[in-house]
């Protein structure tokens, strides 16, 4: 039987100057990345927050 793993990872992003980028953008940049280098079947950002 084949298994099937979740990892939660958290993220922790500083801007260096405000407004660049947008938290949806740097969401989609994140799950892109992380699908295309470990090869993984589905990646997703469940939540965002700020400090």
């Amino acid at each position: 039987m084949r298994k099937k793993w979740n990892f939660y990872v958290k993220v922790l992003v500083i801007e260096e100057e405000e407004g660049d980028v947008s938290a949806e953008r740097l969401s989609r940049e994140i799950t892109r990345s992380i699908e295309k280098i470990y090869g993984v079947r589905a990646a997703e950002v469940t939540s965002v927050t700020t400090e």
